[in-house]
């Protein structure tokens, strides 16, 4: 029998969702009841339905900082979900609600402020993004990252937690992740993936140097939907794959060295793993810069190298590729002196004693 019940929420892209993931296994182990909720069309729908956690769906609407027609009608699909989300949390009377930001979140939020149900929400980068800021008001407790983020959090409200990582991360293995790529020799491993939809401008530049790259690594590529180059199937020391899932902790396992996104999630997935890594930051005109403020916080610290994108070339790239196998001990010592924590305990504390107050 349960002790208490969560309701989820967040979603949109990955990465507000994989963090819910990581605190599963420990919200049961804390006798929890887990229920989500998350938009219907959403990511978060398959993630969570896949890991046996009932799901509802409500309609949500997304927030813009810039002009858009739709400007005009999303406020009503939001409006529509507080409303959805009310009528599930009168059913449902959760102890508490967990939202992991994302445009979804909101109404769900607004709701259980309504309903005077404790809200803990979580935010990764070092800015809180335009889902939290609204949310902000209507939270017990925010969540962050990093250290820097206390000082975007008003009053009381910031507890530093660090990133909640999931466990299987940490237990990838190096051989299943070498055979699953049909690696058989001893040449350092060079992983490269362009966050969940990919990069173009990634892998164009990487491909453009694969000639010279497969003298000195094995590449695993993790190229987005529809990315693959047919070309490039049958090259030896090249494995390139669409989206991986269960392969990618042993992927991560196997990997020397990483050139990534700088998405929060995944930077601290990198410093656990203690993997020196080159990140590539969505740019501004992509984003709202958080991946840039991520980046330049890391390189900061001695964790990683970074390369924008207004910077890559073909020529750039590899040497920056170049520099991060020749400070590969350096950044690894950086990084076992880090004082980050895997952020899934904090969490579960925060969120008890918002239950408890």
């Amino acid at each position: 029998m349960t002790k208490y019940k969560i309701i989820m929420t967040g979603g949109g892209t990955a990465g507000h969702v994989t963090p819910n993931l990581a605190l599963i296994p420990k919200l049961r182990e804390n006798d929890f009841e887990i229920k989500y909720i998350g938009s219907k069309d959403g990511i978060e729908n398959e993630i969570i339905t896949q890991n046996n956690i009932p799901f509802f769906g409500i309609s949500c609407g997304k927030l813009r900082r810039y002009f858009d027609v739709k400007n005009f009608t999303d406020p009503f699909k939001i409006v529509k979900g507080i409303a959805q989300a009310l009528v599930i949390l009168s059913k449902e009377k959760p102890d508490v609600i967990f939202s992991k930001g994302g445009f979804v979140a909101v109404p769900v939020v607004i709701a259980a402020s309504i309903k005077k149900i404790p809200v803990v929400a979580h935010e990764s980068d070092m800015t809180p993004g335009l889902a939290n800021k609204l949310s902000a008001p209507f939270c017990n407790k925010l969540c962050v990252t990093f250290r820097e983020s206390l000082n975007f959090v008003k009053g009381d409200k910031g507890v530093l937690t660090g990133s909640p990582i999931r466990k299987e991360i940490l237990q990838g293995n190096k051989n299943k992740g070498k055979i699953a790529c049909g690696f058989n020799n001893d040449k350092e491993i060079l992983f490269i993936m362009g966050g969940s939809l990919g990069s173009k401008l990634i892998n164009d530049e990487v491909r453009k140097n694969l000639e010279v790259l497969l003298k000195e690594f094995n590449i695993i590529h993790i190229c987005g939907k529809g990315n693959i180059d047919e070309s490039l199937k049958n090259k030896n020391g090249y494995k390139q794959f669409e989206y991986v899932s269960k392969e990618l902790p042993d992927f991560m396992k196997a990997a020397d060295f990483i050139i990534s996104r700088a998405g929060a999630n995944s930077i601290f997935e990198f410093l656990a793993l203690k993997k020196p890594t080159l990140l590539i930051p969505l740019s501004k005109k992509a984003s709202r810069g958080d991946q840039i403020l991520n980046s330049k916080s890391f390189k900061k610290e001695g964790y990683s190298l970074m390369l924008e994108e207004e910077e890559i070339t073909q020529d750039v790239l590899y040497k920056k590729i170049l520099e991060l196998k020749e400070r590969k001990e350096e950044l690894i010592s950086n990084m076992d002196r880090s004082q980050a924590q895997n952020g899934v305990d904090s969490i579960i504390q925060v969120l008890l004693n918002s239950i408890n107050k």
